[in-house]
């Protein structure tokens, strides 16, 4: 029997301020010393009263204008009552009736709302029990609400990929998963039925793009095994345990009712026409350009594929170094295309490795100038590699490190001509196989002349000169 899955995201993003949603206690993740950012406010001490950040709702109206939703004018903060010892009010300042934004699209996605609340305190647990840090406790925190329109893993990993961007575009926020700046949960049903839900299971603790659609593929399967067992499958809380790559339960699923929803009364209510800053034309004129259309313009101008350009965007660091390389090449397509192959590659390899993008050592315009290099034939593939390395770890002009180690390719035909001959004389099993019609014996040749001249032959020119030699 063919089962048909239905996801809805929830996306929770802490927001980049300076203050936190209702005080004015540092807003800063990297805190590293307990209970620092603090204050009575968000200690919830008796008689004191909460402020709504300015800034943080700008935030939310400004994603909401990106993602075409509707801005509301009318809207309220209310009281979430939950008890846990990381809420130190018994209720969470969140919204409910009336969001800030309602509908829109991300990638391909419809959305449900999009609405603002105050983040918990951070619970941490060892062996001598549970202690409560508040430097969190009413950080800014978005929360985005996907219509049930997902069918599978991919898709909604992609979304929350996209929406990562989105953030970082924005400088709405760092949205770093690994840190908890970014917190994914997937509401999954199957049924066999068309048009017909299923029962929801939400899932929680995901903290990756890979680890949401394992968990999503993993759920799906567990709710099939369960109907075709004759089981029924409960409408609950589960956890993804990343080691057991599975499921687990945590808790019977709430409804809004148990939440006793009702406005905050010392919070008073926004109409965002009523402020300047929050108006539609000065939204629009603050974004930049967004991600999809950023993609869309590298695709087209410099003809990249959508993985290299995916690569470009992800932080604003790349997109700034790319566009100022793009520059310094003078918007030479292919100029840019080569050196955004050098980016993702060679580039991407030595970050990889460093285990950071520091580029403090290498100007854009030094990089367009390897990048020239490269397409006059002045250094090779190989040699620009090694060249580029040089540049990233110290710095300095790249031909004249290229001349320094000997890496500028060699255009002289006599110099190449005795590599060639050595190449011959010592590789006689791979020239037979190129004289009895073995194409790939030639790229080893070439392979072995490339060593023999450290790397410094011009490949085009060696190619030609061994045709011309073996026939």
């Amino acid at each position: 029997m063919a089962y048909r899955p239905t996801i809805g995201l929830e996306v929770h993003a802490e927001l980049k301020t300076n203050t936190k949603m209702f005080c004015s206690s540092r807003n800063d993740p990297d805190e590293t010393r307990p209970n620092t950012n603090v204050c009575p406010v968000c200690l919830a001490h008796p008689g004191t009263l909460p402020v709504v950040n300015h800034e943080a709702v700008w935030h939310v109206l400004r994603i909401g204008t990106a993602v075409g939703g509707r801005l509301a004018d009318f809207s309220e903060f209310d009281r979430k009552s939950y008890f846990y010892p990381d809420i130190p009010k018994g209720y969470q300042i969140s919204q409910y009736e009336h969001p800030l934004v309602s509908g829109g699209e991300l990638a391909g996605v419809a959305l449900t709302r999009i609405h603002l609340e105050e983040d918990t305190a951070s619970s941490i647990h060892d062996v001598e029990g549970t202690r409560v840090d508040f430097n969190r406790a009413g950080i800014p925190l978005m929360e985005l609400v996907t219509e049930p329109v997902i069918h599978d893993s991919g898709t909604a990993g992609r979304f929350a990929r996209e929406l990562q961007l989105l953030l970082r575009t924005l400088e709405a926020g760092d949205a770093n998963l690994e840190k908890g700046e970014m917190r994914l949960e997937a509401n999954i049903s199957v049924s066999a039925r068309e048009g017909e839900l299923g029962t929801k299971v939400e899932v929680k603790n995901i903290n990756s793009f890979r680890s949401v659609e394992r968990a999503i593929d993993h759920e799906i399967q567990r709710q099939i095994e369960l109907i075709e067992n004759g089981k029924s499958v409960t409408q609950e809380t589960r956890g993804w345990d990343e080691g057991r790559q599975a499921t687990f339960h945590q808790r019977f699923k709430e409804g809004s009712a148990d939440y006793r929803y009702f406005p905050e009364p010392d919070l008073p209510k926004l109409r965002i026409s009523d402020i300047e800053t929050f108006s539609e034309k000065k939204l629009l004129a603050s974004l930049p350009e967004l991600p999809w259309e950023r993609r869309a313009r590298y695709q087209v101008s410099y003809a990249l594929k959508e993985s290299d350009a995916n690569y470009l965007i992800t932080t604003t660091d790349r997109i700034n170094f790319f566009d100022a390389v793009a520059r310094a090449l003078g918007e030479d397509a292919e100029l840019t295309a080569l050196a955004a192959n050098y980016i993702v590659s060679d580039l991407g390899g030595i970050f990889a490795k460093k285990g950071t993008e520091d580029i403090a050592n290498l100007p854009p315009a030094h990089f367009a100038k390897l990048i020239r290099l490269v397409a006059s034939g002045t250094l090779s593939s190989r040699g620009a590699k090694d060249t580029l390395a040089v540049l990233v770890e110290n710095g300095g002009d790249p031909e004249k490190i290229a001349q320094e180690r000997g890496l500028i390719q060699i255009q002289d035909t006599g110099t190449l001509q005795k590599v060639i001959s050595d190449v011959i004389r010592e590789e006689e099993k791979a020239v037979a196989e190129y004289r009895g019609g073995k194409e790939a014996a030639m790229q080893y040749l070439i392979g072995k002349a490339m060593q023999k001249s450290h790397g410094a032959g011009n490949p085009g020119m060696i190619r030609e000169m061994l045709a011309e030699a073996l026939t």
